[in-house]
């Protein structure tokens, strides 16, 4: 049974963020939230918590994860970025967007798309989501909690799907779904394959 522990959203307790830390350290997924709904987790070099975040969500192996970084002061470590990105992604994030880049070749084969070598990469302005990271000092193997059946609005809903499959499970209160805005810049055009949260208006 996953641990339930209790984030506030604005004020995160140190102490409390410092557990969910030492547990991702352990080998545990968790699921946690974020500006656009909740989403399962993993340290990055945590492969055995890859299979199980694929086994929760029924994923391929083709599926990409997401990169969830504190701030773009590494990006250059996972991906490739010409000044034209860097600008773009300087100017609107963090926020609800997910951007598909190339990645550099010292990115663990199992994090890229297999034919396409790209890599999905967050900045979340989630209070939760920038204290964890802050504390963990790496980004965090990331994707969306989505199930077919069921509906993440709190933390009642996250239990009843994922209780017994995660190791911890961070409360914050409400925190409905809503979809990240996914930019593609991996061909050094710009090309907004989903729209969600994110507003693309700050994009032209």
């Amino acid at each position: 049974m996953a641990k339930i522990i209790e984030i506030h959203p604005q004020n995160p307790q140190n102490r409390l963020v410092r557990q969910v830390i030492d547990e991702l350290h352990k080998g545990a997924v968790i699921a946690y939230p974020t500006d656009s709904g909740y989403a399962l987790g993993a340290a990055l070099g945590n492969k055995n918590g890859l299979e199980r975040i694929r086994k929760i969500r029924h994923l391929s192996k083709h599926h990409d994860f997401t990169l969830m970084m504190r701030d773009l002061s590494h990006i250059g470590e996972y991906a490739k970025l010409d000044n034209n990105a860097f600008r773009l992604l300087k100017k609107i994030l963090p926020g609800a967007y997910t951007f598909i880049l190339e990645g550099v070749r010292d990115v663990p084969k199992r994090l890229l798309h297999d034919k396409k070598k790209t890599i999905g990469l967050r900045i979340s302005h989630h209070g939760v989501v920038q204290a964890l990271l802050n504390e963990l000092n790496e980004p965090l193997m990331s994707v969306s909690l989505i199930l077919e059946g069921y509906e993440f609005y709190d933390i009642d809903d996250v239990r009843e799907a994922v209780e017994k499959h995660v190791d911890v499970i961070i409360d914050d209160g409400y925190c409905p779904p809503e979809p990240t805005t996914v930019i593609d810049l991996s061909d050094g055009s710009i090309e907004i394959i989903r729209q969600g949260a994110g507003d693309t208006s700050l994009i032209v």
